[in-house]
This record gives C-alpha cells, sequence and structure tokens, in this order.
C-alpha cells in the first residue's frame, strides 16, 4: 500500500493542501474537513482525466493518506475548540509563546513542535478513555 503525505496550510482565506511526494495532488477549502475531502475528489478527477500511464505511482493501487499540518494552522484552525490557555494547560507552553506561532511572529523549533502534539496525544488519549 503507498502512502500520499499531505501537508495542510492556513492561508488567509482558506486552507489548502499539497503532496509531499505525489506529483499533482492540491486540494483546497474553508477547513480541514473541507481540504480533505477536496484531496480525494482531486485524485478521482486526476485518475478519470488521465491515462493511467500518466497517474503517480501512488495512486494506481491502494494508498492510504498522512496528514501533515504546521503549528500555526493548527492552533488557528483548534482554536475554536481550544483557547490558547487549555492548549497551554495541555502542551506546557505558554500562552504567549503559542500566540507568537499563531500568528507566525516566531516559528517553533521541532522539539516545541513535537511537545504540542505530545500534549495534544495525551489529552486526547484521555478524552477517549471516558464513558459518560
Amino acid at each position: 500500500m503507498e502512502k500520499i503525505i499531505m501537508t495542510i496550510e492556513k492561508s488567509k482565506d482558506y486552507f489548502d493542501a499539497y503532496s509531499e511526494n505525489c506529483d499533482g495532488v492540491y486540494a483546497a477549502g474553508d477547513s480541514i474537513e473541507a481540504v480533505k475531502a477536496d484531496t480525494y475528489k482531486a485524485i478521482d478527477a486526476m485518475k478519470k482525466n488521465l491515462p493511467e500511464a500518466q497517474w503517480p505511482k501512488q495512486i494506481r493501487g491502494d494508498f492510504e493518506i498522512e496528514w501533515k499540518i504546521d503549528v500555526p494552522s493548527f492552533l488557528d484552525y483548534y482554536s475554536d475548540y481550544m483557547s490558547l490557555a487549555g492548549m497551554e494547560r495541555v502542551t506546557g507552553i505558554n500562552q504567549k509563546q503559542l500566540s507568537n506561532y499563531l500568528n507566525r511572529r516566531s516559528v517553533p523549533r521541532r522539539r516545541q513542535a513535537d511537545r504540542i502534539m505530545t500534549g495534544i496525544r495525551k489529552f486526547a488519549t484521555e478524552l477517549l478513555s471516558l464513558t459518560l
């Protein structure tokens, strides 16, 4: 099974995505869900409109998509669900620094990005273990 790596980024007006390893796969939408749906539409359109010999090798058989998102886009999108104060409690990174990342005043080092992801995953695991 082939893996297509898609990177999602937030621009001023919408989200867009591009593939790091599969030429010609691009998508856009007003939400992350819309970008994901548009990605599958783009792949379907490629299969419909191009001869199979011109398809990228990743879409010739079964494939899975790995979604990546940059830190500012992640913070922007999920700020509708979790405040920077909540993100601070989950990640251990202060709100001011998170705000700097969100507004692209600074770029997080890999270690900081990993810290954010680790905190979010830990929080998600805690939520998944609960029953109401």
